[in-house]
């Protein structure tokens, strides 16, 4: 008999079944992680923080960060929606033959529980927040002029880039 120890004999601590995902992946997925940094209480105040930010940028009149700030209060709403509607976060199957189908919700025994209210009501503060960011009069007018700033860099990008292609046909022609 044996007295090594191997990883089959050892009972696995809970941090062990952890892994480090790429960029985002997996995140919210550990217990007990998931459950208390995904609360309507942390929704109210990142929400609120997300929207202190989102007035700076417009006091500075800076649109990418308004934008950016924009993009994480919807982030925040569609994550906490799919903890509402897939209790482990999980919408696709991720082995076999289903994978990469969309998954079922989790059922009735799910919705209607303490864990599907505190994940709905989280969504719906960063809704309210993402809706009224996206309304803000400031926000339309800046969004409009940034792109015709943008359209109009592009295009002259594009007449640099397109001239400095022919003078180099050109040039490689002569030889």
């Amino acid at each position: 008999m044996s007295t090594s120890l191997s990883a089959s004999t050892l009972e696995e601590p809970p941090w062990a079944r952890y892994r480090i995902g790429r960029g985002e992946t997996g995140v919210l997925t550990f217990e007990p992680y998931k459950s208390a940094l995904l609360t309507s209480e942390l929704a109210r105040k990142s929400s609120l923080d997300l929207w202190n930010a989102f007035l700076n940028y417009d006091r500075e009149d800076d649109f990418v960060g308004m934008d950016m700030t924009r993009k994480f209060l919807q982030m925040g709403m569609t994550r906490a929606k799919r903890y509402a509607n897939h209790k482990g976060g999980r919408k696709y199957a991720t082995g076999g033959k289903g994978r990469g189908e969309v998954l079922d919700g989790d059922g009735d025994e799910w919705k209607g529980s303490e864990g599907w209210k505190e994940k709905e009501e989280a969504s719906r503060v960063f809704k309210e927040v993402w809706q009224e960011a996206r309304a803000l009069k400031s926000y339309q007018e800046k969004k409009v002029e940034f792109m015709k700033r943008q359209k109009e860099w592009d295009k002259q990008r594009k007449a640099e880039l397109d001239r400095g292609s022919r003078k180099n046909k050109r040039e490689v022609d002569m030889k």
